[in-house]
């Protein structure tokens, strides 16, 4: 390895800044139309319970009952989703853990949502209103999972349900079971990532696609977080004895276990990147989540 790529890699300078026009129009969608339902579902990445959490929705829907949903529990360690458990129930807030490939969980969301809203349709019905359906909107970072619960919860595909009266035309609503309704929106970032461990967790989970982003950077980042909280996950997972004293060795080593060699005995970092962010992805390092609550203060 030449010493300008060894630098090259080393670089702190790895700044995520992404928010496209989009996520922009998706904001103004959710504050001008959050009148329209009677709870928010925010959907959150059980592995980054706090980087997947989108400030912003604790402004726009401040005066709405919410349910948190923390997906793809099953990836996340579960001693650590626990407390993120605890964390909500101390804020009132019931945090429901979901698998929404498998479905797991998904029933107790129409549960809460019912549970949550439940004064507001009894007074209804003693203005003699008739019974209508719980009308939702989930909200979530891009790649949360926020199709695969939206299918769960319609048991098919999704399919519009077409305009209801108060809604501006053009507004589709989607039939959940249990009798609830969704007003669907797009994943929403923020505009800018103060914080850059958030910035870089949401780029290990993929909320940030890897095409916008330098892999081998982030791989090394990755490889950096794992080595302070999962170092033994790590070390059984690319069957290390130990991990090297720098992030960059420990990158190395996983290459040449993997045999991960280009000509000239040169590593391929790149797909020494690719392959550890996407086991992680694919839960193949095991069960992790890369957050507890106790990192809000820090945060």
């Amino acid at each position: 390895m030449t010493r300008d790529y060894e630098e090259y890699l080393k670089d702190d300078n790895l700044h995520i800044n992404w928010y496209p026009g989009h996520m922009k129009k998706t904001k103004e969608m959710v504050q001008n139309n959050l009148k329209l339902v009677d709870v928010v579902i925010e959907l959150l990445d059980a592995r980054i319970p706090l980087s997947s959490k989108n400030p912003e929705i604790d402004k726009l829907a401040h005066n709405k009952p919410r349910v948190v949903v923390l997906n793809k529990s099953d990836l996340s360690d579960r001693a650590k989703l626990n407390k993120w458990i605890s964390y909500y129930q101390s804020k009132g807030i019931k945090a429901i853990p979901v698998d929404t490939l498998k479905g797991s969980g998904v029933n107790k969301i129409v549960e809460e949502c019912k549970n949550v809203t439940k004064e507001k349709m009894d007074a209804l019905k003693e203005k003699g209103r008739k019974e209508r359906a719980i009308r939702v909107m989930i909200v979530g970072v891009p790649n949360v999972g926020k199709s695969s619960l939206i299918n769960k919860l319609t048991g098919r595909k999704s399919t519009q349900t077409g305009d209801r009266p108060g809604v501006t035309k053009g507004k589709q609503w989607v039939r959940l079971k249990g009798n609830l309704e969704l007003l669907d929106t797009p994943g929403i970032l923020w505009p800018k990532f103060e914080d850059q461990k958030i910035a870089l967790n949401l780029a290990f989970t993929r909320a940030i696609k890897d095409e916008i982003l330098d892999i081998d950077t982030l791989g090394l980042k990755f490889i950096e977080k794992m080595s302070e909280i999962e170092p033994e996950k790590l070390k059984a997972r690319y069957k290390l004895d130990s991990l090297g004293q720098e992030p960059l060795e420990t990158m190395e080593m996983i290459g040449r276990k993997r045999g991960f060699i280009l000509g000239r005995n040169e590593l391929d970092y790149t797909r020494i990147a690719k392959t550890v962010l996407n086991e992680f992805r694919e839960g193949k390092l095991g069960q992790i989540t890369l957050e507890v609550p106790e990192d809000i203060e820090e945060a």
